[in-house]
């Protein structure tokens, strides 16, 4: 069985994501904590929100592969912004590379009163999942 992201009949269909996940029994779940647009050392990348947004993505794809994963196994995002954040420069950034046509992943996103790391504006988690076979 195949992990299924749902659009069902009488909610708001989006491009942008899925309302329901279904993932199988025998299914590896993977979690993804909380990913800034920081570089190696730590350091918030120059540059603002799209710049942070990412970077931020950038380190989620190092540790989903971590664990044998890509961004197309991610079946909910969260994404937390910083009130300074201007949310449509973060989502041009955010939404193409995390859009997948038909079956987007589910998304949760709230402006928050600040994020631990300094002068971040943008965290991101996750949840994925690989099927039986290719866990």
């Amino acid at each position: 069985m195949d992990i299924q992201l749902l659009q069902p009949a009488g909610l708001v269909t989006s491009p942008a994501f899925s309302h329901v996940a279904v993932v199988p029994p025998g299914s590896t779940t993977i979690y993804l904590g909380g990913q800034n647009g920081v570089d190696e050392t730590g350091q918030v990348v120059p540059g603002g929100v799209a710049a942070q947004a990412a970077h931020a993505l950038d380190n989620a794809e190092v540790a989903l592969a971590a664990a044998g994963a890509t961004l197309d196994d991610v079946v909910q995002w969260t994404v937390l912004l910083d009130p300074r954040a201007d949310v449509r420069e973060a989502y041009a950034v955010v939404g193409p590379r995390l859009a997948r046509p038909g079956a987007p992943p589910l998304v949760t996103a709230a402006l928050v009163a600040g994020l631990t790391v300094p002068g971040a504006l943008l965290e991101l988690s996750a949840v994925a999942a690989l099927p039986p076979g290719r866990a």
